[in-house]
């Protein structure tokens, strides 16, 4: 990593507050069409700038601009679900590169900058309206339409018979995971990217999902034992859970014993765990970019500690999918883009 990138990720998250004041102040200043929306549609705005800061910071940490490109791939679909004006995310990144201009020090300004570019290259390339995550040739896909249509209708009972039936049928509880669970979470959640849905009724279908889960429970844990131990846990700060339990989920079905540590789990926590239980293995996982810096610092913490048997890191999420090197960078012993992939790569770890 170079050492302007690093610099730049630091400084720009340290002044985040007072970048994403000016960035708004001047984006006022070159429209007058949010003035409408007063104090807290400003208060907004600003809300917003800091988000893009967080993500410009993240990606510069990680010396890869795809982090920051896929942040504002995402941003734009955002932004049109809110029926914002087509050019309100070009305006705001341009507005940020030329505060940069004046508000960075010369040695950073041009990597923050480029970084910028990278994000505003690639919007017109980018959807508004991102394509459903559920492929009509899918395996299951009619299972993965009919279970979160259940939901989304508040209908629990009825979406969790589903999958007991299938499974009671002979679908296999891993393509369940994989083909159903998985696929249908990312779908829910451009859902409520696009504005279809309310993060109330995301919630929803994920506490409904966890729920269905633990149903399947006594098929998962009768597995005969291998003896091998697993961590999972998301890090400090991270509150999506469900990818982590699917990761624990896997390894139970192989004979693992796992120890599953669900989302925001401190530090401390973490280590004294994988201590106490003489794991082989510690699986991390972040779903948001803007928490791969607590994944690193966990990982260095690791690194740090005096053990009697040092577990090996396996790290995966939304982040190392866009990033398939970002894992090495961050010091992880290997990474997986799914759960069936982590069973694979922790046999040879």
């Amino acid at each position: 990593m170079s050492e302007n990138t690093q610099q730049a990720s630091a400084i720009i998250l340290a002044q985040r507050d007072v970048l994403a004041e000016v960035i708004v102040t001047r984006q006022y200043q070159l429209s007058h069409f949010w003035e409408q929306f007063g104090e807290a549609g400003r208060a907004k705005s600003v809300r917003y700038a800091g988000y893009h800061l967080t993500y410009l910071s993240e990606a510069l940490a990680a010396s890869d601009p795809t982090l920051f490109v896929e942040y504002v791939t995402w941003a734009k679909a955002l932004f049109a679900g809110l029926k914002f004006p087509d050019d309100t995310l070009t305006q705001s990144l341009e507005c940020m590169r030329a505060v940069f201009q004046t508000a960075l020090p010369e040695n950073v300004r041009a990597v923050a900058c480029a970084y910028v570019q990278a994000g505003l290259d690639a919007l017109p390339r980018a959807p508004a309206q991102p394509t459903s995550f559920i492929a009509p040739d899918a395996p299951l896909a009619d299972l993965a339409r009919a279970y979160p249509d259940a939901l989304l209708r508040g209908e629990r009972a009825t979406a969790s018979q589903l999958i007991l039936d299938a499974v009671e049928h002979g679908t296999s509880v891993k393509d369940i995971y994989l083909h159903v669970f998985q696929c249908t979470q990312r779908e829910i959640g451009r859902l409520w990217q696009t504005n279809q849905i309310s993060v109330a009724q995301e919630h929803y279908c994920t506490a409904a999902t966890q729920v269905v889960m633990s149903q399947l429970y006594p098929r998962i844990f009768s597995t005969a034992r291998t003896g091998h131990k697993l961590v999972v846990t998301c890090v400090s700060g991270e509150l999506h859970e469900i990818g982590a339990r699917m990761v624990a989920d896997f390894f139970e079905m192989e004979g693992w014993d796992t120890y599953f540590l669900g989302a925001n789990t401190p530090t401390e926590a973490i280590l004294r765990t994988v201590e106490e239980r003489s794991a082989d293995v510690l699986a991390i996982s972040a779903t948001m970019t803007f928490h791969v810096r607590h994944v690193a610092d966990l990982i260095e913490r690791v690194r740090m500690t005096r053990w009697a048997k040092p577990p090996r890191v396996l790290v995966g999420g939304y982040p190392f999918n866009l990033s398939p090197t970002l894992w090495q960078s961050l010091g992880a012993d290997a990474y997986a883009r799914d759960a069936q992939q982590a069973i694979e790569i922790a046999a040879n770890m």
